[in-house]
């Protein structure tokens, strides 16, 4: 049977950076791992990259548990898994494999989540959903712990009553770290981003596939176009998700959607153009703001400062700002670009450039995050 073990050294997952920043102290901070009153936790799409990332989060924050089922597909049933020092046997994910599951971290695609989240829910278990299964579902909380923690307030692990949690897209989790604490000092009124997305962000096949075609490319070979049917070393495209009859792609209306309501905003105006760039696992967002109260560059820098889960690179001198590599492996959303819109009166905009590992803060670390949250 193959064999995996969580590293924290794969070039893959770690975007050719081996170091992490330590964890973000967040909304919430345990330092515990395997003990008898922690929680039941089950991890589902365990082989992926952001299932992987969950279980190296898991282990950065000592995050607190009595027992952990490593669940996946049929295909990746049998595999091994060694966590802390640990084996586990992968397992194949079925609707029983929630008896007696406080917390299940899904990542493993929405028609996976539509299938078996529910089911899990019926069983008392709580659900944090990295897929846009239910997203938009005005029963499920859509949560940055950062942000809006007020959204799940109500749910807690290890009382029998199961619940459904959402965990928002990458760019929109990434965005919103920066943005936030803007808002709340003087209120959005409309937000244009434009981001360059990473491999990762298509999991980690296509990962593989940019190493792959970057090695193909640079010794005259053609490359293999398997994930993205496309060039994607040296190249840049227009984001793969499926594009609507507003000519909009389904990845820039998440965007849209979920700053409305992770805002609790209807009237907020957004508009993102996405795409996706040959950088491994880290997204850059161009983000233009406008408020309905002037907000100084100065002081927007300062309240970004003491932003959580954020660290801002704003060095003009030497032409210092966020870059993927820089925050790649790492917890915190780097900011930097911090300048007046020119175009815009009496200080009612900022430009801003946003830099956020979308394995980590993107997915895997903001669901943990979660369920600090649920105990």
């Amino acid at each position: 049977m193959a064999s995996l073990s969580v590293s924290r050294h794969s070039h893959l997952l770690s975007g050719l950076l081996p170091a992490r920043s330590k964890p973000t102290s967040g909304p919430t901070r345990v330092r515990m791992s395997l003990r008898d009153d922690g929680p039941s936790i089950a991890v589902v799409g365990v082989t992926g990259a952001v299932g992987q990332e969950f279980l190296s989060v898991l282990s950065d924050r000592d995050f607190p548990y009595r027992s952990i089922k490593m669940l996946a597909s049929q295909r990746s049933a049998g595999r091994r898994i060694t966590f802390e020092d640990r084996d586990y046997v992968v397992e194949e994910l079925t609707a029983d494999s929630f008896d007696g599951v406080d917390i299940a971290l899904f990542s493993a695609g929405g028609s996976i989540s539509k299938k078996f989240g529910p089911a899990a829910v019926d069983r008392g278990t709580v659900v944090v959903d990295n897929s846009s299964a239910f997203r938009m579902d005005e029963k499920v909380p859509l949560v940055i712990p950062e942000v809006n923690p007020e959204a799940m307030q109500h749910i807690k692990a290890g009382t029998g009553k199961g619940a459904l949690i959402a965990n928002p897209n990458c760019s929109t989790i990434i965005c919103l770290m920066a943005a936030t604490p803007l808002h709340r000092r003087a209120k959005v009124l409309r937000m244009v981003v434009s981001t360059y997305q990473a491999a990762s962000g298509a999991g980690a096949a296509a990962m593989e596939e940019l190493e792959l075609q970057t090695r193909e490319v640079l010794e005259g070979k053609p490359p293999t176009c398997k994930i993205f049917n496309r060039q994607y070393a040296f190249n840049l495209f227009s984001h793969n998700a499926s594009v609507l009859s507003n000519g909009y792609n389904e990845e820039e209306m998440k965007m849209v959607k979920e700053t409305r309501k992770i805002w609790n905003d209807k009237e907020v105006k957004v508009t993102a153009t996405c795409i996706r760039v040959p950088v491994m696992r880290a997204h850059a967002e161009s983000v233009n703001l406008q408020f309905e109260n002037p907000l100084d560059e100065n002081t927007a820098r300062d309240i970004l400062k003491n932003a959580p889960g954020v660290v801002v690179i704003d060095d003009r001198e030497s032409n210092h700002f966020p870059t993927p590599l820089e925050v790649s492996n790492k917890d915190d959303v780097a900011v930097g670009r911090i300048r007046q819109d020119l175009s815009q009166d009496g200080n009612q905009g900022l430009d801003i450039f946003v830099c956020g590992d979308q394995i980590r803060k993107g997915a895997a670390l903001n669901a943990i995050q979660i369920a600090e949250m649920l105990l």
